[in-house]
């Protein structure tokens, strides 16, 4: 069976940040992820994770202005350095944490840029921080996200990623999978998963239309949740999702797919 990781950004978001933790244990979660951590103390966050007995599974390296609509700098040229201390207070994070892999966001490409000028940006600062990961022990992924979400997002499909860790050519980076993001792109969720699952460290869920819990759109996850077992992938898959309900306890009223579609 799948193991299923709450990703307290989306999900028990009725809750104040910090209750989530809580609610995800109860619900049956074993594991979390979410967007940052970076607004709270690393052991207050350390506490509530000890407390209810869960796994952090996946954070993000700091994105910029994400408040004011950035989506991350990675591919920024003027924001090398800014991107290099965020890489240092992602490790000082993941260290405290204990979590084991970290995703980059490329960023939005801005207006009126030389693609090839964003790229090399890109591709440098991965490299970077491939280095300061290894020496933290730490997996680097980056995650193709889709341009109907995030319009000008400068990484939108999976053979993109793939091309861009060829250059980047270090052993600890990897491919962050949100099926998501992929069916909205590009379909041949399946058989992208099977071709390239050793390139894959993590994958995310939601189905669509709507970006809700699966079952509730065009993607057939009892399929996709079989088939993810077959090929042997063993890595976590993020609840990446809007709870469809959303008033008070919308997100455990929506659980029942695990144990419909995943059981």
């Amino acid at each position: 069976m799948p193991r299923f990781a709450a990703n307290l950004t989306m999900l028990f978001n009725d809750a104040p940040f910090l209750d989530r933790f809580e609610r995800a244990a109860a619900a049956g979660f074993q594991a979390v992820e979410f967007l940052f951590p970076y607004a709270y103390p690393a052991a207050d966050l350390k506490a509530r994770l000890d407390a209810n007995g869960l796994k952090l599974v996946l954070h993000n390296l700091p994105p910029g202005d994400w408040d004011g609509g950035e989506r991350g700098i990675a591919c920024h040229p003027d924001r090398v350095e800014e991107f290099r201390a965020g890489v240092a207070r992602g490790i000082e994070y993941a260290t405290a944490l204990g979590v084991g892999q970290l995703n980059c966001l490329a960023g939005k490409a801005p207006a009126g840029a030389d693609p090839a000028v964003l790229r090399r940006t890109l591709v440098g600062n991965l490299k970077y921080a491939a280095g300061e990961f290894r020496k933290a022990g730490l997996k680097l992924l980056i995650e193709p996200i889709n341009s109907y979400d995030i319009p000008g997002f400068f990484v939108n499909r999976t053979a993109e990623a793939l091309s861009i860790l060829d250059e980047v050519d270090a052993d600890n980076a990897f491919v962050q999978y949100d099926l998501y993001h992929a069916q909205r792109m590009e379909g041949e969720i399946a058989a992208t998963a099977q071709k390239h699952l050793g390139r894959i460290a993590h994958m995310q869920i939601a189905d669509n239309p709507g970006r809700n819990e699966p079952g509730t759109g065009e993607m057939n996850y009892r399929f996709l949740f079989a088939h993810l077992d077959r090929i042997g992938y063993s890595g976590w898959i993020g609840c990446e999702y809007k709870p469809a309900d959303a008033g008070p306890r919308g997100t455990e009223a929506g659980l029942g797919w695990i144990k419909t579609l995943a059981g």
